[in-house]
């Protein structure tokens, strides 16, 4: 072993009620900091930091859980103790904890509030660099069926075709439908767009007979319900 690979912190140089792994197993992730499960992932630090420390330093860096989310894997892999596997792990476990929301159909989350459905997507959308849309399928309970992504680009009248928008919801069987967007300017004030493209969705699913609850624009941090604030669900 060399005098460097000496120096490096492993999770077991820390005293045993201090090691994240052992705390995990007897008192549950939910005990655990943010920090410390990264370490978990991480594994081994570097020198002069144990891999909870690495774990500290990265959110710090990217400002917390959802930064580290939003950045890419080369800013991600290019920091001090996080190559390529170390990196792919870390965004594995979070993509991971992303699918688990509705893998299970008797743990499908149910929609009663505006707040609900952005926060299903607000995570990850807030991140996006580009414009998406995606709609959110739901059964007669308003339990989310599935979340299917339409469109990447420009969301706008004159490109989004609302046929698309309905497609999957009649092919699911789905009662209701929430469409979601987000503004990468960070600002989730709605255009004159957006409202146009909610009152077509609004009497297509009239004709269809597959209602549509809301349209949410994700911002950097926050959302805005048009249903809430009355666009494009009233009469023009």
């Amino acid at each position: 072993m060399s005098r460097s690979d000496a120096n490096i912190y492993t999770i077991k140089d820390l005293k045993e009620e201090e090691r994240p792994r052992e705390r995990l197993a007897k008192l549950g992730p939910q005990s655990l900091t943010n920090a410390e499960l990264l370490g978990i992932l991480l594994r081994v630090g570097m020198v002069g930091e144990t891999a909870v420390q690495v774990g500290q330093r990265l959110l710090q860096t990217f400002g917390g859980i959802s930064g580290i989310h939003r950045a890419s894997f080369d800013e991600l892999s290019s920091q001090k103790g996080i190559k390529l596997a170390k990196a792919a792990q870390i965004k594995a476990a979070i993509e991971l904890g992303r699918r688990l929301v509705l893998e299970a159909p008797e743990e499908r989350p149910a929609i009663h509030t505006p707040a609900d459905a952005a926060e299903l997507v607000q995570y990850e959308m807030s991140a996006l660099e580009q414009e998406e849309l995606r709609v959110l399928l739901l059964d007669t309970r308003n339990r989310v069926v599935h979340i299917e992504t339409v469109y990447r680009g420009s969301v706008n009248s004159s490109q989004v075709r609302v046929a698309e928008i309905f497609k999957t919801a009649i092919r699911r069987n789905a009662s209701n439908l929430i469409v979601i967007h987000n503004h990468p300017s960070g600002d989730p004030t709605p255009s004159p767009d957006d409202i146009a493209i909610t009152r077509a969705i609004l009497q297509a699913g009239e004709l269809l007979d597959v209602k549509l609850l809301d349209h949410i624009i994700v911002g950097s941090g926050r959302f805005v319900s048009l249903k809430e604030r009355g666009l494009g669900f009233t009469q023009a």
